[in-house]
């Protein structure tokens, strides 16, 4: 307002100063025109006496209301003038023999001023057309406050108004203003918005947010890593982001997902989508990430445990049978053939764990293939070891790794050959240069060569039954696993045999033990 105001007044004055220039200007300008076409004065230019001059002159003062006339030669040489201080001075103007009107300082002061040319003529009066001298005629400026004296009725009607306009325009933008922030001062909003980029940043789950055309409208931190985006920029499109379709289309909106699992690189996230609505108006949609592959891993391992677990009651319960039996023929007197029975089960169990820890080091791992051969000869699948095998003791992580990758490759082998007996799951296992190489082949129907790499994408089955959404996870972890380590698992189909190979390298830090 105090700019409007203070506008308004400076535009004022100016439109008067202005107008003061016109006016006075057209004033003094006829003044000057009517001294140098009056006969005295040009009789007493022509002849150089002066006569009658001075009187007209002063006519020019008294009667037409300008504050100074000075007639001068043609040179500019001050011949007479109202003012006595101009007498014998030269009064130089622009344009010499020409009309001229303008703006002059007069003795420290500002003057509208005409100069009018007077050219000499005959006694008859008929012009003859050599310059005599000019006539000037001039008004000067008021003062400042007399100039704001005149002007204060339209100023303080103009103030007036602006005054209104710009409290009326000030009112209703602040209603506006408070109607769009809800009310929040700027140092509110302000900490608003610095509350929310904190908050966002300082979340342990990736959040993206998604405008209805596609755009990107925020992304934390915690996002930006987990999806290692290396550019985002706020405004672009979800395209630009290089994101698999799938999970472009949950973050566009186009598919919904609720705790919905997604394997990306070798992190297995969690996604959840929620759309964003704005006053009943749906604006966008709000995306968070969760890691959770290191729960997955351990959700994985633990099932491989409970695995191992069911399979060593297996053997227990086996063991108590032949206990039983054991105890029938010793009952009956049957000596000799409990011994024979004793004999032949002790060996037949002894050979295969003599075969596994013989070739594999690794405790965990070797529990792990000693109780996977019950759980075959319960499924009537022969589970072999090869005799190359050579694997060495690791540390407790790769270990751990070993038996969950393997460990889920061997009970989709002993599955599939299951299904179809007769049938053999054969692994080899060693260490060289560094690297831990295990192969799984079983003779199972094996893998469609165009299904080859889709065994591997998360939720992708051949298998069917009431939990089928519950499958389709193993491989795809398995994946995870080895490529976090920065090996791989492939899959390859020849001679009628189903092969899945491993490669996960050793750290440097563990010494590999040759056996």
């Amino acid at each position: 307002m105090v700019v409007v105001v203070s506008g308004v007044a400076i535009v004022t004055f100016l439109q008067n100063d202005a107008s003061f220039r016109r006016q006075e200007g057209r004033r003094v300008l006829q003044v000057a025109e009517a001294l140098a076409g009056n006969p005295v004065v040009n009789a007493g230019l022509s002849d150089g006496s002066l006569r009658g001059v001075p009187g007209a002159a002063e006519a020019g003062v008294s009667t037409y209301g300008a504050s100074y006339v000075v007639v001068t030669d043609g040179e500019g040489t001050v011949l007479y003038s109202s003012r006595p201080g101009d007498r014998g001075g030269v009064l130089r103007r622009p344009d010499p023999g020409r009309q001229w009107l303008g703006v002059t300082d007069v003795s420290g002061s500002d003057a509208v001023e005409a100069r009018v040319p007077v050219f000499d003529s005959t006694a008859e009066g008929a012009p003859i057309g050599a310059l005599a001298g000019y006539v000037v005629a001039g008004r000067e400026y008021p003062s400042f406050w007399a100039r704001v004296r005149d002007t204060a009725s339209t100023s303080v009607v103009y103030l007036a108004l602006a005054s209104l306009v710009g409290l009326g325009g000030s009112l209703l933008l602040s209603r506006r203003i408070k109607r769009q922030t809800l009310g929040l001062e700027p140092r509110e909003i302000a900490g608003l918005v610095e509350h929310r980029e904190a908050m966002l940043h300082g979340l342990r789950e990736g959040v993206i947010g998604v405008d209805r055309d596609g755009r990107v409208t925020l992304v934390n931190d915690e996002a930006i890593r987990l999806l290692r985006l290396a550019q985002v920029s706020r405004g672009g499109p979800v395209e630009d982001l290089a994101l698999p379709p799938a999970l472009a289309d949950v973050l566009q909106g186009r598919v919904g997902a609720e705790d919905l699992p997604v394997v990306y690189g070798d992190r297995v996230l969690i996604l959840n989508q929620m759309p964003v609505r704005v006053r009943d108006q749906e604006v966008g949609w709000v995306s968070t990430l969760r890691d959770r592959t290191e729960l997955v891993d351990l959700n994985r391992q633990l099932d491989v445990w409970r695995g191992t677990t069911d399979t060593l009651r297996s053997q227990a319960h086996e063991f108590s049978n032949r206990m039983h039996t054991v105890t029938g023929l010793i009952a009956l007197g049957e000596y000799d053939e409990a011994a024979r029975y004793v004999t032949a089960e002790s060996r037949s169990r002894g050979a295969w764990i003599d075969r596994v820890t013989s070739r594999v080091a690794d405790a965990t791992l070797a529990a792990l293939l000693i109780a996977k051969e019950s759980r075959a000869a319960e499924l009537g699948v022969e589970l072999d070891l090869a005799d190359d095998s050579s694997m060495p003791a690791v540390d407790e992580l790769l270990s751990a790794d070993l038996v969950t990758v393997i460990g889920n490759l061997i009970d989709n082998a002993l599955e599939a050959v299951a299904a179809h007996p007769p049938g053999r799951v054969l692994v080899r296992i060693h260490a060289v240069a560094g690297v831990v190489e295990a192969t799984v082949q079983d003779t199972g129907p094996g893998v469609p060569a165009d299904l080859a790499e889709r065994v591997f994408e998360q939720g992708f089955t051949t298998k069917g039954g009431m939990d089928e959404a519950a499958r389709g996870w193993g491989l795809a972890l398995c994946r995870v696993v080895c490529e976090r380590r920065g090996g791989g698992l492939s899959l390859d189909r020849r001679d009628a045999m189903t092969t899945f190979t491993v490669h996960l390298p050793i750290p440097d830090r563990i010494e590999e033990v040759t056996l």
